[in-house]
């Protein structure tokens, strides 16, 4: 059986290694000094980073949201000893990184991989999660009477899914479980429980849901959805242009979904000839008055520069879709 882990936010205690609770206390000094930062596109990150005055550091927000170079400076000594303990700093010469970013929503702070995140088991974080979490509270603010006790956050990253519901829904203490094949997805997603004060957490490592037996009333996931030559787990949706870990997430969720509960997918489609090819596959699957289903494009153009690919060469564009299930019947 894969291995287990679970998270009990109290007052800072939690089962984390000695590294993890450094990353958490310094998310939290981060937190508490007033940091904030918004991650952009990878594409973005790039442009700004070229820019010749952004060469090096000089700020946190340069170190722990840009992933910028920087030199051990008075100012920023500490902070290297801090990454150094946390086993999260880079060097090159006299210069250091950090191996991490810490990104804001709303009130709410997260630790994931640095910039570029190039690496198999690097944990993604940036615009599609900013459009993931509104999605999540937009559906919560449209049915203020359903109260989900148990939310599902599959294929969790950062957590950033499960745990902005949680925090949504902090007056009823719905439990937690985030699901991710990636430990280091799994790591990164206790430290920012603790590091958000979410309690009644629980991470675990599952592809998708083969290693969960309860039901959720409310299934969220925000799963890859490219198909990637690297195969990086943060990016990769499998074949058919990158729409199987999709459909296998619908099915699987869809099997344990209960009489009230709801799934809310945001994912990415390819259009090829005017077809979403996603919910041609989908569609059937919602086919039962068991289900209702509602299904919209958020965003009708995103990775425009997949289209030069091979991979892509048939492919009119790239879109990010939102469906919401809900179970209404036997």
């Amino acid at each position: 059986m894969a291995a287990r882990r679970t998270l009990y936010c109290v007052y800072g205690t939690t089962d984390l290694d000695a590294r993890s609770v450094e990353l958490l206390n310094l998310g939290r000094e981060l937190k508490a000094s007033g940091y904030r930062f918004i991650t952009v596109t990878p594409e973005t990150h790039a442009r700004i980073n070229a820019r010749p005055d952004n060469s090096l550091a000089q700020s946190v927000e340069d170190i722990f949201g840009w992933s910028r170079w920087f030199r051990l400076e008075d100012r920023f000594r500490e902070l290297a000893t801090r990454l150094q303990a946390a086993g999260c700093l880079d060097s090159r010469g006299d210069e250091f990184r950090s191996l991490v970013r810490f990104s804001s929503v709303g009130s709410l702070l997260f630790v994931h991989s640095a910039f570029p995140t190039s690496a198999a088991d690097a944990v993604f974080f940036g615009p599609d999660t900013y459009r993931f979490v509104r999605a999540i509270g937009s559906l919560l603010a449209a049915s203020p009477a359903y109260k989900p006790t148990t939310i599902v956050d599959i294929g969790a990253g950062s957590g950033c899914g499960g745990l902005v519901a949680a925090h949504l829904l902090q007056d009823t203490r719905p439990r937690v479980l985030l699901t991710d094949i990636n430990p280091l997805a799994l790591v990164y997603s206790e430290i920012n429980a603790g590091l958000n004060d979410v309690q009644n957490v629980e991470s675990r490592h599952s592809d998708i849901l083969t290693n969960v037996a309860e039901a959720g009333d409310l299934f969220v996931s925000n799963p890859p959805y490219l198909q990637d030559s690297a195969g990086r787990t943060y990016r990769h949706g499998g074949d058919h242009l990158g729409t199987d870990l999709s459909l296998r997430i619908l099915e699987q969720a869809l099997f344990k979904l209960p009489v009230g509960g709801k799934l809310l997918l945001y994912t990415g489609v390819p259009v090829m000839g005017g077809i979403d090819l996603f919910w041609r596959a989908a569609g059937p699957l919602l086919a039962h008055d068991r289900f209702r289903a509602e299904y919209d494009e958020i965003d009708p153009d995103v990775f425009g520069e997949e289209l030069e690919s091979q991979t892509y060469a048939e492919c009119d564009r790239l879109a990010v879709v939102q469906l919401l299930v809900s179970r209404v019947g036997m």
